[in-house]
């Protein structure tokens, strides 16, 4: 019981001085990081929505050629 206690609280210190160190060593505050993750999700959704809209353009016109009479 008394091995268990010892580890649970190295265990409870180790994390607070773990999340200590890396809130001090953070480059920017939290709000920054999330508004900086939204900026590049955002982005990142975006590109890929016209890549998605430059392929369906390929693909129809592709279609339309298929589907158009053959001369000759």
């Amino acid at each position: 019981m008394r091995r268990m206690f010892g580890f649970l609280i190295g265990v409870v210190v180790g994390g607070l001085v773990g999340s200590t160190i890396a809130l001090l060593l953070a480059p920017e505050s939290g709000e920054e990081l999330r508004s900086q993750l939204r900026d590049r999700g955002q982005g990142f959704f975006n590109e890929v929505r016209h890549a998605a809209d430059e392929r369906k353009i390929e693909l129809r016109q592709k279609l339309d050629e298929l589907r158009a009479p053959r001369e000759g």
